[in-house]
This record gives C-alpha cells, sequence and structure tokens, in this order.
C-alpha cells in the first residue's frame, strides 16, 4: 500500500480497544482532521481491519482482537515484500532487454504488450472490463538475432506480471516434437508441453512441422498443439520461431494457428557496428582486452560477412564462433611461452584474429 500513514496501526488497536469505528471519534482520539481521518479509514479498510463505508452509518468492525490484527499486520507487510520484489525483478528483466545490443524494435513491441498488459491488470483491480490479451507470439527473422534471449527475457515479464506461475523457457523444435511412427508424435508433443505448463513453450523453426509430404507427422504435432492450448489456455504460452516468410506461410497453413497467433515480432538482422559491440561485449565478460590494430580486422571481417550475407547467415552465433576462433589462436601463440602474465593471457593481439576463417 502506498503512502500509508504513519499512525495507521494506532488508529487500528484504539479502534480494537474501544470497538469504536466512527469518525468522529478517530479525529478527536487522535486530534486530526476529517479529511485525513477518511483515508486512514480507507486503508484500514484494505487491510481487512473495517468494512465497506455505509453512508452516515459507522464502519462494520472486521478485526476483533489484537492476534486478529497481528496476523492482518504481517499478512500487509509479505504482500509489501512481495510486490517490492516483483517491481524489483520485472525492472532487472526490462533492464535485461534495454541491454541488449541492438534490437531496437523489438524493445520497443515488448514495451508495448507489457504496458498493455499492465493497464489491463489494474481496470481489472477496479471491476472493468478489459480485453482479451494474446500472449502467444510469431517471432520472425534469420538466425542469431535473439530470439531464444528475447523469449526468455518475456517469459520471465510474463511471469512478474501474472500471466503465469513459474515463467521458465522450454525449447524445442519439429525433432522434439515429431515422432518417427504412428503414435509416437502425440506422445511427444504432450510431454513437451507437460513441461513447459505454467511458461512458455518456445518452438524454433516451427514452420518445419509442415512438410508437404501426405504422411507426415507434424500435422498430428499442430493438431495436438491446438488442443493443448485451448484445454490449457491459462497455463501456457507458446512462442513460434522462425524465417519471416515461411512462417507467414505456415500460420496462414492452418486457421487454428491463424487463430492464436496474431502477435508478430520481427527480429532485425544486426548491422556491422552491433556485431562488433557483442564481440566486444564477450571480451568483457571474459576479462579480454583487445589491440586497436586487432579490432581494426575484426571490424573489417564483420563488415565483409555483413556485405555479404544471406538468410543463412548467423549473425550473433557468426560473431560467438569467431570469438572462440580468436580464442583459440590466442591459445596456440600463448602455449610456447613458459612464463605467462595476466596482461598476456587477457590481451588479444593481431596475431591472434589474423587468417581468420569463421563458418
Amino acid at each position: 500500500m502506498t503512502d500509508t500513514d504513519p499512525i495507521l496501526r494506532e488508529v487500528a488497536q484504539a479502534i480494537i480497544e474501544t470497538q469504536q469505528t466512527s469518525t468522529s471519534f478517530i479525529q478527536r482520539r487522535f486530534i486530526i482532521g476529517y479529511n485525513r481521518t477518511c483515508r486512514i479509514m480507507d486503508q484500514l479498510e484494505k487491510i481487512g481491519v473495517l468494512g465497506l463505508a455505509d453512508g452516515n452509518h459507522p464502519r462494520t468492525l472486521l478485526c476483533h482482537s489484537m492476534n486478529e490484527l497481528e496476523q492482518l499486520w504481517n499478512h500487509r507487510e509479505k504482500e509489501q515484500a512481495d510486490n517490492h520484489f516483483d517491481e524489483e525483478h520485472e525492472d532487472t528483466y526490462q533492464n535485461e532487454l534495454n541491454n541488449l545490443i541492438g534490437l531496437t524494435s523489438v524493445k520497443v513491441e515488448v514495451e508495448k504488450l507489457t504496458n498493455f498488459i499492465k493497464i489491463m491488470n489494474i481496470r481489472k483491480e477496479q471491476g472493468l472490463p478489459v480485453s482479451d490479451i494474446s500472449y502467444h507470439c510469431v517471432f520472425t527473422g534469420n538466425p542469431g538475432t535473439g530470439k531464444t534471449t528475447v523469449a526468455r527475457i518475456i517469459a520471465n515479464i510474463y511471469r512478474e506480471l501474472g500471466v503465469i506461475r513459474k515463467g521458465h523457457l522450454v525449447e524445442t523444435d519439429r525433432s522434439g516434437l515429431v515422432g518417427e511412427y504412428i503414435g509416437q508424435t502425440a506422445v511427444k508433443t504432450n510431454k513437451i508441453i507437460d513441461s513447459a505448463l505454467d511458461g512458455v513453450l518456445f518452438i524454433d523453426e516451427a514452420y518445419s512441422l509442415v512438410t508437404g509430404s501426405s504422411n507426415d507427422y507434424g500435422l498430428e504435432a499442430i493438431s495436438t498443439l491446438l488442443k493443448r492450448m485451448e484445454d490449457e489456455r491459462n497455463r501456457l504460452i507458446v512462442i513460434l520461431a522462425g524465417y519471416g516468410q515461411e512462417m507467414q506461410t505456415f500460420i496462414a497453413s492452418n486457421p487454428g494457428l491463424q487463430s492464436r497467433f496474431n502477435r508478430y515480432i520481427n527480429f532485425p538482422d544486426y548491422n556491422a557496428e552491433e556485431l562488433l559491440a557483442i564481440y566486444k561485449r564477450n571480451l568483457e565478460r571474459h576479462q579480454y582486452a583487445i589491440d586497436l590494430d586487432a579490432e581494426m580486422v575484426i571490424s573489417n571481417i564483420l563488415k565483409t560477412a555483413v556485405n555479404h550475407q544471406d538468410k543463412n547467415f548467423g549473425n550473433a552465433r557468426f560473431v560467438r564462433n569467431l570469438f572462440e576462433k580468436t580464442l583459440e589462436n590466442q591459445a596456440m601463440r600463448l602455449a610456447s611461452i613458459s612464463s605467462l602474465t595476466t596482461k598476456m593471457l587477457c590481451t588479444i593481439t593481431i596475431e591472434d584474429v589474423k587468417n581468420l576463417i569463421v563458418h
């Protein structure tokens, strides 16, 4: 409860001791004004000490002993602590999203969704009608553009906003859902869904569930998924991910998918500057520093890769491979040195990045 009156507990104790619930009694006892007294009465109503206001009649006393008041007060303090914890973590996950390199349009879409849920929650608390919210999403974009990372953050945000209870992320793809023989697919799909209940199920390359083959069991996986999404609509959030055009074709191929997935978030490719920033962040996390000459080489490698990329370009995955190859080259250079200093172990030189071949 925000802006709690500092004498709130004293007033509650006085009311229980005297069994007096009128505003005039509180005004006289604590020598305070009418407006402040009314605010205190409203706060005691929210805690559960007093009943609703009833015109000119005194409020009903709901708490009849000091022991009951202590229980109510302990519950109130725990609720405040939980709310503070949730707000801190919600801020943490929002900050985690904001601290991701690039992805400006993705951050805007997630913020829109988050604010919409918050406002609907407030409307619900105040007894106002709320719009149905589709929490399921389709993430489109090339590999390595942060889809899984953002899905994990969204799962945590959903948990903090009360959409789901646990907020864990279960990742899978066609191989995790589709069996090789008749009867296997429904069992595999249900098992994965069971593990994702109260959290988010993230299906990568979801379009691969439809191959066009007449004996493809992927269609059974889709039917099973759609049925469980309906049966467990309060416990299961699904995020589908894959290439943009393929995902649009996939969703359009099935009316059940169309009706449940109408929130699309596109993940753009990183530019060369963003990829360099990701590379340098990897260095920082592992306590490496890079020479300016070596950084220039890495920058040129990334510019060339971006200029010649196709839809299979790995974006951040390409950077991760580049980073790992750099460390391998550094290890080869240092292996023959008998006495290594901390600076030598933590410095990337031009020798470590020359002739790098990354796939």
